[in-house]
């Protein structure tokens, strides 16, 4: 058999490569084989630990790959492992896992075997697992650092000796806090120690500053910062929702060529003192004024905490992910100084001062559109977004905040003379992670949405999926993320970041199993059970597992699932119908008004029923998944109770669905809702319809938008699908593309078509729940879908349309790259497809017949073009077939403007809403109410000459 090339990207649970700062320890491990012979499979591994001066190789008998348990003995608190990983296939029967000792190992059952090389090592180090590893305590400013004070600066000092082999650095606090060891930076990261329910959870990050320490007197210095646990927080204009101390937790620990153990550790020794920054908060901007000195030294208080809420980190920091260039600079209306950046981004400005007098003020101000020629700064409330400092001297300077952050797309500098392009630009920073999901296509503007889409999830993915990263909010939304995840998860390795939120909200899930609306929940509002919004502790863990195959999660999690499942149950009582009560409903609905959101048009009870059987069924499936089949047919029976009442009390028998909304029918459509295939057949007929009257316009908010394109598709319709993706009218996915947008807007109109902004209050422009529709671009338009957790089957079912002549897609999966990419040409649709190591496909042509089953490689088909002739319109069609012929539907929608019987396509659509299955030649009487309207005349002679044209 051929040489098998090593293993390659061990991570360690869902961190990538070498680790330091473990909170397990038993990290599971993970690798793929970038190559492999057709038709090879793993069925063995071998896992090399090297700790101690030791070295075991354990073998065990399994195909599995990804998130395997740890073999070795547990690590102990800063231990440190490295691991190699080899692999083979078509070993003899064998024990299920054997441990060789010695280096190489793998004598065993070595004869038919062929095995890889081994990988590179990775290293894994664990933190500090338990309170008792900690000497330090939290220690705080006794005379300053009051709220609105400046930022205290906390210092240590320690004497060490020559010979220092390895330092680490563990260091966490109420409040951000940014440290350096003898005037160098510690680390990368930005905003640390970032926002977990702070009640629960600490997350303390462990630093390793080697390199930084030298002989002689050492020097820790501590920035401390409001952030998220002093600073303001939420839209209730509160602050100090978790405490008014600032605080820091630190422990230096040196160890020398002699074996010795130094320790630095926070007590009451450490001193504080005020530097430059003035104030700082998240929402408002940060003040500095370089021209102070550094205050006095005081003294510090040392805090009772509790250190069993310390946390490691399940995921990357917040770093500093990009800088991009000003696009432009120039003066607005009024005179002032804007700067174009090109894209809505999260961060803040960096800013080349050069010269200038002590005691001049620089103030940037940031927003993320404009409104007539200036800064459209309403939709952020009361936040200010502004930063201001104070300069020192003459010298060039470079002025950039540490303690805050923004969204925007411009900035306005004041207190600059003739500012420069090349002396300012802008940060992006948000959650470190890695990019694991791409989509091309034909079409530029479908592409825009899908950049729009990852910029929007890489700026609220700042530590927590936030709703918006702007104004005063920027909270956790569990809604948001619920519609979401399928869409983070794919386009970024996003597992230990939402991971860590899951933990989050277990934590601040209240007895009786209710959600917060938010989380970290700074909203505190008693019993918060809301339907699509308490769904995120059942949907974002079995999305997390499904994209990525982590059992234990569903482990972790499924008491918290079956606990919202158990609140929603209670709520809806023996009838199973959830009514009545708190719901946001179809949030953002298009047609509720700017100003009352709630008014959407579908019923909040019906959703609210669905979303319980729906959660009720996921539950059933994480159940049966981790091996409780009691608690499976627990709940797999209440979703079929659920589902039952449903269809009796909310679907008459001809599949109508109570509310008769859009969202109403994808829920019903795609939850399974639905008793009989006639029902289903008459709702997706009706939802087709719906679509159509709404001049093939969007007509759902944060609940049914996800699922539109997918009802569609399933019900026969993908044509109407497409028409919905690709409408550029208002409302719609590529309406603010046409808009300039950079980044998925909160409102489907939050800039109106004349430049001004919307007037409802709650107007954001950079905010990812709409955007859920990328999911689709991914799984149907390019044809790339998970079948099995973790991707190890894959569903290649792309779905071309004449719409586009290209549209691929590619997923670095746990096991791989997987890619699906489609192209038609010259009448011919050739299909290729690309399997990782590890993965099966199921291909589905779009020329139909069997599904076809392939294994790891490059594989390609050639068809034929299913969209090689344009369609005709029927000799005698209805207005419902005349609308579904778009060329012929544009051209009586031009007419019927110019006739002045509509004002464009929505509202000819609606008015023709009783009259899909008339004859097209009946379209004009029906436009104009028999008469009633004027402009008949004309539209019928035009509509006339418009039928008789399409078929000489």
């Amino acid at each position: 058999m051929p040489d098998i090339h090593a293993p390659l990207g061990l991570r360690f649970d869902h961190h990538h490569g070498t680790m330091i700062g473990l909170g397990t320890p038993t990290p599971r491990l993970s690798w793929q084989l970038a190559d492999a012979p057709e038709g090879w499979t793993q069925s063995r591994y071998q896992i090399e630990i090297t700790h101690g001066g030791a070295t075991e190789v354990f073998e065990v008998e399994s195909d599995e790959q990804v998130l395997v348990p740890w073999p070795g003995a547990p690590l102990t608190s800063r231990e440190a492992a490295t691991v190699r990983v080899r692999v083979a296939a078509d070993l003899p029967d064998s024990d299920h896992a054997t441990t060789v000792q010695g280096g190489e190992g793998g004598e065993r059952g070595e004869g038919p075997a062929t095995w890889s090389e081994w990988s590179e090592p990775a290293t894994a180090e664990a933190g500090l697992l338990h309170p008792e590893d900690w000497t330090a305590r939290f220690v705080s400013p006794r005379e300053l650092g009051a709220f609105g004070s400046p930022s205290p600066i906390l210092t240590g000092t320690i004497e060490l000796p020559a010979g220092i082999t390895k330092a680490r650095l563990y260091a966490t606090a109420h409040g951000l806090y940014a440290a350096s060891v003898n005037g160098r930076r510690v680390g990368d990261e930005q905003l640390a120690p970032g926002w977990t329910a702070y009640q629960h959870r600490l997350r303390y990050q462990t630093h390793d500053v080697t390199d930084l320490l030298a002989e002689g007197v050492n020097r820790i210095e501590v920035q401390l910062g409001n952030g998220w646990f002093r600073g303001y927080l939420g839209f209730r204009n509160q602050h100090s929702l978790y405490g008014d101390r600032l605080a820091l937790l630190a422990q230096l620990e040196v160890e020398t060529a002699d074996g010795q153990v130094h320790t630095l550790a926070t007590d009451g020794t450490w001193t504080a003192r005020e530097g430059t920054i003035v104030d700082d908060d998240l929402y408002n901007g940060q003040h500095t004024d370089l021209r102070r000195a550094p205050g006095p030294e005081s003294p510090v208080d040392v805090l009772d905490a509790d250190l069993s809420l310390l946390v490691a980190p399940d995921g990357p920091p917040v770093r500093i992910t990009e800088v991009l260039p000003a696009r432009s600079v120039f003066t607005s209306p009024s005179g002032r100084t804007l700067v174009d950046f090109g894209q809505n981004l999260v961060g803040w400005v960096r800013l080349t001062v050069r010269g200038g007098n002590a005691g001049d003020a620089v103030q940037i101000r940031h927003a993320e559109v404009l409104e007539d020629g200036e800064l459209g700064v309403r939709p952020l409330r009361t936040a200010k977004a502004t930063d201001e400092w104070i300069l020192a001297g003459a010298d060039d300077t470079v002025l950039e905040p540490s303690l805050t952050f923004h969204g925007f797309r411009y900035a306005e500098v004041t207190g600059i003379d003739d500012l420069r392009a090349d002396d300012i630009e802008a940060v992006v920073v948000g959650s470190d992670l890695r990019r694991t999901g791409w989509f091309e296509s034909s079409d530029p503007r479908l592409d825009r949405l899908h950049s729009n889409v990852v910029w929007g999830m890489r700026g609220n993915f700042v530590d927590v999926p936030t709703d918006c990263p702007q104004r005063d909010e920027r909270l956790g939304w569990t809604g948001d993320i619920q519609v979401f995840s399928p869409t983070a998860s794919f386009l970024f390795d996003s597992a230990g970041f939402l991971t860590n939120w899951l933990a989050d909200l277990a934590a601040e899930q209240q007895k009786d199993g209710s959600v917060p609306y938010v989380v970290p929940d700074v909203l505190r509002q008693p019993g918060p059970a809301t339907a699509a919004w308490g769904d995120a502790a059942t949907i974002v863990p079995w999305v997390i597992y499904q994209r990525t195959g982590d059992l234990g999660l569903l482990h972790r999690q499924l008491p918290s699932m079956r606990a919202w499942v158990d609140r929603m149950s209670a709520l809806a009582g023996p009838a199973r119908l959830w009514a009545g009560g708190f719901q946001f409903g179809d949030w953002l609905d298009p047609t509720a008004p700017p100003e009352d959101p709630f008014r959407a048009k579908a019923d909040p009870d019906v959703i609210a029923t669905a979303h319980l059987a729906r959660s009720a069924e996921v539950v059933a499936r994480a159940a049966l998944a981790v091996g409780d089949g009691d608690v499976a047919r627990e709940y797999g029976e209440l979703a079929e109770r659920v589902r039952e009442a449903f269809a009796r009390e909310y679907v008459t028998d001809g599949g109508r669905v109570l509310s008769d909304a859009a969202t109403t029918y994808a829920l019903a459509l795609q939850w399974a809702l639905l008793p009989t295939p006639e029902q289903r057949r008459h709702a997706g007929e009706r939802l087709a319809d719906l679509v159509r009257t709404a001049g093939f316009r969007i007509s759902t908010g944060f609940v049914g938008t996800p699922l539109m394109t997918d009802a569609l598709t399933d019900a026969g319709h993908p044509d109407l699908a497409y028409r919905l993706l690709l409408q550029t009218g208002v409302p719609s996915w590529l309406y603010p593309v046409t808009m300039d947008a950079t980044t998925v807007w909160e409102r489907w109109d939050s800039m109106l078509p004349d430049g001004s902004i919307n007037p409802g209050e709650m107007t954001s422009f950079n905010h990812y729940a709409l955007g859920a529709v990328a999911d689709w671009l991914h799984r149907r338009v390019a044809g790339l879908a998970p079948a099995g957790p973790g991707y190890r089957r894959i569903e290649v079912r792309p779905l071309p349309t004449g719409e586009l002549t290209h549209a691929a897609a590619r997923h670095l999966t746990p096991y791989g790259e997987a890619s699906v990419a489609w192209k038609r040409a010259d009448g011919e649709l050739r299909l290729d497809v690309v399997v990782p190591v590890g993965a099966t496909a199921t291909v589905h042509l779009p020329a139909g017949g069997e599904p076809i089953t392939v294994g790891h490689g490059r594989h390609g088909w050639v068809v034929d073009d299913p969209y090689g002739e344009t369609s005709a319109l029927p000799a005698e069609p209805s207005v419902r077939q005349l609308m579904d012929h778009r060329p012929s539907w544009d051209k009586v929608v031009a007419a019927a403007t110019e006739a002045g019987v509509a004002t464009g396509e929505a509202d000819l659509a609606a008015r023709l809403e009783r009259y899909l299955d008339a004859p097209a030649t009946e379209l004009a009487g029906a436009a104009t109410a028999h008469g009633f309207i004027p402009g008949g005349d004309v539209l019928a002679a035009r509509l006339q000459t418009l039928l008789s044209s399409e078929h000489r």
